[in-house]
């Protein structure tokens, strides 16, 4: 298990260049394009453009190739996304960013299917937020790295470093195949057939439906933070590039404690009333970053970073545990795929929201008003599995 849980670790870490690498260098990326940097947004709804191509397919994939060649192949697609943005254009980043998407579409449920098989279920929560972390991991690092790298080797240099990074991880999945892949069916079809037969999951799964559209909710708040964090420091706050960069990096890691903390209060308490208060607590500091002005300390931004880090970062191994829970037997990477590809759609549209709420207004305020709103509607949602109190294992 625990080489396993490393090596699921390590793919999210590197899969977080298919969404950040882009959003953090904005700043140098607008000033070399003139493109405005507040258009991270379009490039986060990009590659969630891109996983409704890949992502419904998943289950089929899995079953076809092994899930470790399915991530090594992930990986692979997003450095090649990667290597497209450093031509520049505007089609380029565009391009990079769907590209991406395509590559990290299936990361997360090929990952569950490998999890959920061999997690306890006494601890089941636990072991799902520990892998989850390689998520706010891979984003801390890129924050932290991502700026400093290009200050000696340009933006470019930078979003190629991260992208050989993923190709590192890919290779070194190699030896894990012959006992994760062992029951692939090299003759399993891979077609639309059987990947709308996993969306049926969410039209006749009263459960899962509540938790993929709370999932959906609480997406707005993680993503359009991490994508739009660093720039609205910079942009808002009058704060230094790689300053912006460490305090996202220090909320990423606050989201790595989170997964855990959450999962370990989850396992004792019960999953839904645990993601009904993250939603609650993603609502009041959205609240506290749109009322974020240039007159505050950097402590406070720091702090509030951190909180936003911790509740709207936090979440998603609780979630994916309880999903996967609650999917019929032998089909978590497929319950997962479902969710994934109900959350890409949803991200198709709130980055790209929040976007434009900024080039409208002329602020952020009206955007992280977007994300508050969307932490008590993933509460809401969440009312009525609480109140059930299912059991289904």
């Amino acid at each position: 298990m625990g080489t396993v849980l490393l090596a699921l670790l390590a793919t999210h870490l590197a899969g977080m260049g298919a969404f950040l690498a882009v959003p953090v260098l904005a700043p140098l990326i607008g000033a070399a394009s003139g493109l405005p940097p507040s258009l991270a947004g379009l490039h986060t709804s990009l590659v969630y453009g891109g996983t409704l191509v890949s992502g419904p397919l998943t289950g089929a994939l899995i079953a076809r190739y092994g899930a470790v060649r399915v991530l090594q192949a992930c990986l692979g697609v997003i450095a090649a996304g990667l290597a497209l943005a450093t031509l520049g254009p505007i089609w380029a980043l565009a391009l990079s960013a769907v590209v991406c998407g395509v590559g990290h579409g299936p990361l997360t449920p090929s990952g569950s299917q490998i999890l959920h098989a061999r997690a306890p279920a006494r601890r089941r929560s636990l072991i799902f937020g520990i892998k989850q972390t390689g998520v706010p991991a891979g984003a801390a690092l890129i924050g932290v790295v991502a700026p400093i790298a290009a200050v000696g080797l340009g933006w470019r240099g930078a979003v190629l470093a991260v992208a050989g990074f993923g190709l590192a991880v890919a290779l070194a999945l190699g030896p894990l195949r012959r006992g994760l892949d062992a029951d692939a069916d090299p003759r399993r079809p891979v077609s639309w057939r059987g990947a709308l037969a996993s969306l049926g999951l969410f039209r006749h799964d009263a459960a899962l439906r509540a938790i993929t559209l709370a999932a959906a909710a609480f997406g707005v708040g993680q993503f359009c933070f991490s994508s739009f964090f660093v720039v609205f420091q910079v942009e808002a706050l009058g704060a230094d590039l790689v300053a912006a960069g460490a305090n996202l990096a220090l909320a990423q890691v606050a989201g790595m404690v989170g997964r855990i903390g959450w999962g370990v209060l989850a396992d004792r308490l019960a999953p839904a009333p645990v993601l009904r208060l993250l939603g609650v607590a993603i609502a009041l500091v959205s609240a506290a970053l749109a009322l974020a002005g240039p007159g505050w300390p950097g402590a406070a931004v720091t702090a509030a970073g951190i909180a936003m880090g911790a509740t709207a970062i936090g979440w998603n191994g609780v979630l994916l545990a309880e999903a996967a829970r609650l999917a019929p037997p032998g089909q978590a990477g497929a319950a997962t795929a479902m969710l994934g590809v109900v959350f890409a759609l949803a991200m198709l549209v709130a980055p790209s929201l929040f976007s434009l709420l900024v080039q409208a207004t002329g602020g952020y305020a009206a955007g992280f008003g977007l994300c508050a709103a969307a932490g008590l509607a993933g509460a809401a949602l969440l009312a009525p599995v609480a109140r059930a109190g299912l059991t289904r294992s």
